[in-house]
């Protein structure tokens, strides 16, 4: 009987919900009925009204989308037999229903998600068993060597704990290539890894051939260990000592947990954060993912494995015959496996690792390039709607995190959408002024809400939509491929650690100045039409300011495509840990107060600037977390600068022994809680309106800072360092 009325009271209200959303209306009402939803969610908004009225916002919002896609589907289309018109305004239409349909899969994912658990759960009876996989291809040695140490100094049991090093670099087929000087570089890069993994007490192990990419050398290690959790971890990706004790207990909890994924966290800005400098001031993007949506999949039994930073069963792995491959994101795709034949994961909102993200604008498209090329493969060998094994939920959560990865083919459609009536006069939006002001307009503003609501504190306004268009360009091309052609796609690895010498435009960099002066002749399309067809001026006014929002974004793209001369591969993280500093033989007690993965800054007492040289080789000692005992640092003082009442030394780590590695990843990666820090410190909303507006002044100035780099291009001005103004 309750089943039954909860039906019925569904039933009428979704009558009346459809009721509301199809009721002819007058454009004043429709403007009045907007103004107030608007209204109420800015209220709702300032008094930080949580739970039930944060849904009851969501709602309102809801039906403001339903309707605009109401008066959209009934009285905007273009006329059928007028196919100039038609054909791109049916395409601007599907584009908009795509955007609908992912923020109504959004608001499913993540409109109440899981709240950060608060404490780990207790491993009981016997500690596991755990192989820690570092999966590698061609990074550096010295990366590598600091990631081995961070896992090797992970708390837990040593006689319980295996490190792996599966080396892809050093593979049988790569040291006997036909080339001799690719054959070289696998043979050594096969005896320096054996050497080090010795020194640090870790399994080095390859094998014959590169198949299957990163998914068949995990496969690899499965097969030569046994085992009973899988730990992972990228090269790059260095675990906090507390990782292995913040993630193994959960497996206790629930037989059928087949994973235990943890936030990535980064040391280094993305492209867009360093040349936007960003980094420091606002969230990350990959915060929106791991701080929000993977928390909102949890709540559906619908987090996936994310390639790194991941405990994994071995049992459950054996069920699947271990990683997935057939896709190039075998990560995602083992979760839909494991997913679907009835196993549990569970994600942990705390970032336990540390790594590095690309650098330059050309790795950071290729990685982006391989994600959405991977997640059309999952799309289309194992679509999610369709897996008969995942509940509906996880159904809905796969579709959701696949069908994202289509976002080039809308973006697109929206940038050259208003200049079919600019340049050519095709009308393929049937609406005056007036109507576009009383829904388009309200909807726009209201979808911004939503978001603000959904990820205020973890995304900026208008941020999202900056990352997809710089990605749009280049990712619009991979999709097509891997749409056309499935299996093409093949893995390749992302470049970590680069460094950046000296500013330069990216190589990428050519269609966004393109675009930018296409849409900059579209504006004065819009001042010319508005003056010889003054008839026409209110939908010309519409257009033009759409096309006047995408040269904003053009603007601010061609700051992200204009390389900032940066040496540094990481920013440094603060510390505030006791040290000695060997200053002409005598141990002066000190503090590093910051650390990256290449040198630290040791604020030293009094003034010592007369004892203290550039390029002086030197020591560092301190308390190592693990033993209590005193580490012995070999640095290189870089810059001394004399302070209030002390000295402060930049130094740059001189790593010659293996043991100088772990006190490396000791220093930089032993305490997670720092992490979790800097994570807060730059997380805040600054609301709709402030954000917009400072979204704006950052799109000024990173339009004339990208005609700078230009000009400097043109007139061979770019050869050297010439950052420093801009």
């Amino acid at each position: 009987m309750r089943k039954f009325v909860l039906i019925l009271v569904w039933m009428l209200m979704s009558a009346c919900v459809l009721l509301l959303v199809t009721l002819p209306v007058n454009l004043q009402t429709q403007l009045i009925a907007g103004a107030t939803v608007l209204f109420v969610m800015m209220v709702l908004k300032t008094l930080n009204a949580g739970g039930i009225w944060r849904l009851i916002a969501l709602a309102l919002g809801t039906a403001i989308v339903m309707r605009y896609v109401y008066w959209r589907t009934t009285s905007t289309l273009p006329p059928v037999n007028q196919l100039e018109n038609f054909i791109p305004g049916f395409l601007l239409y599907l584009a908009e229903l795509y955007s609908v349909m992912m923020l109504a899969l959004s608001l499913f994912v993540v409109a109440m998600p899981l709240p950060q658990r608060a404490s780990r759960p207790e491993t009981k009876g016997v500690l596991p068993r755990v192989d820690v996989f570092i999966p590698t291809y061609n990074e550096d040695i010295d990366l590598l060597a600091n990631t081995m140490a961070a896992a090797k100094a992970m708390d837990y049991p040593a006689d319980k704990l295996s490190v792996w090093i599966l080396d892809d670099g050093g593979t049988v087929q790569k040291r006997n290539a036909d080339k001799i000087v690719e054959a070289h570089t696998a043979e050594k890069r096969y005896e320096d890894l054996n050497k080090l993994c010795a020194a640090l007490d870790v399994r080095y192990l390859t094998r014959e051939k590169n198949l299957h990419a990163k998914a068949g050398n995990l496969n690899n290690g499965l097969e030569h260990s046994t085992g009973e959790l899988i730990a992972v971890f990228d090269a790059d990706h260095a675990p906090a000592r507390d990782f292995l004790l913040e993630t193994v207990g959960y497996f206790d909890e629930d037989e059928k947990l087949f994973l235990v994924q943890t936030p990535h966290f980064f040391l280094n800005p993305d492209p867009l954060e360093r040349n936007l400098r960003t980094f420091e001031q606002m969230p990350s993007e990959n915060e929106m993912f791991y701080g929000v949506i993977q928390r909102g999949l949890d709540k559906w039994n619908a987090a996936f494995f994310c390639g790194s930073a991941a405990v994994l069963r071995r049992e459950a792995l054996n069920v699947t015959g271990g990683f997935s491959g057939i896709s190039i994101t075998e990560d995602c795709e083992t979760a839909i496996a494991l997913h679907s034949r009835g196993w549990n994961s569970v994600y942990v909102d705390k970032p336990l690792i540390a790594g590095l993200q690309p650098a330059t604008f050309a790795s950071f498209i290729g990685q982006r390039s391989r994600w959405a090329q991977g997640m059309m493969q999952i799309l289309r060998f194992r679509f999610p709607l369709f897996n008969g094994g995942l509940s509906l939920p996880q159904r809905l959560c796969y579709l959701s995190s696949t069908l994202f990865w289509l976002f080039p083919f809308p973006r697109a459609i929206f940038l050259i959408a208003p200049l079919f009536y600019l340049f050519f006069g095709l009308e393929i939006f049937t609406a005056s002024g007036g109507e576009f002001l009383a829904y388009t307009l309200i909807y726009m503003v209201v979808n911004l809400m939503m978001q603000n609501y959904l990820y205020g504190a973890f995304r900026w306004p208008w941020i999202s939509e900056l990352y997809e268009y710089v990605q749009t360009i280049h990712l619009l091309p991979a999709v097509v491929s891997v749409v056309l052609n499935p299996r093409k796609p093949t893995f390749k690895v992302t470049a970590k650690d680069e460094r950046i010498d000296r500013s330069r435009l990216s190589e990428l960099s050519a269609p966004f100045f393109i675009i930018f002066f296409v849409l900059l002749v579209g504006v004065v399309v819009t001042v010319y039409r508005i003056y010889t067809e003054p008839y026409k001026a209110d939908v010309t006014l519409v257009v033009g300011a759409w096309n006047l929002l995408n040269l904003i974004f053009a603007g601010c793209a061609l700051g992200v495509v204009s390389e900032r001369g940066d040496k540094r591969p990481s920013r440094r993280v603060s510390i505030s840990r006791r040290c000695e500093f060997d200053v002409g033989g005598k141990w002066m007690p000190g503090t590093i107060a910051d650390a990256s993965v290449n040198g630290i800054k040791v604020q030293l007492l009094g003034n010592l600037t007369d004892q203290l040289s550039v390029d002086l080789v030197s020591h560092v000692r301190f308390k190592i977390s693990s033993t209590g005992e005193m580490g012995d640092l070999p640095i290189q003082v870089r810059n001394v600068r004399k302070q209030a009442g002390e000295t402060a030394v930049g130094c740059l780590f001189m790593p010659h022994e293996p043991d100088d590695h772990r006190l490396i990843a000791d220093l930089i990666f032993a305490n997670s809680s720092q992490w979790t820090k800097f994570q807060l410190d730059r997380r805040g909303n600054p609301g709709l309106i402030k954000g917009t507006i400072w979204f704006l002044g950052v799109a000024m100035f990173q339009t004339f800072r990208g005609f700078a780099y230009l000009l400097r291009r043109a007139t061979g001005s770019d050869k050297g360092e010439w950052e420093r103004p801009l």
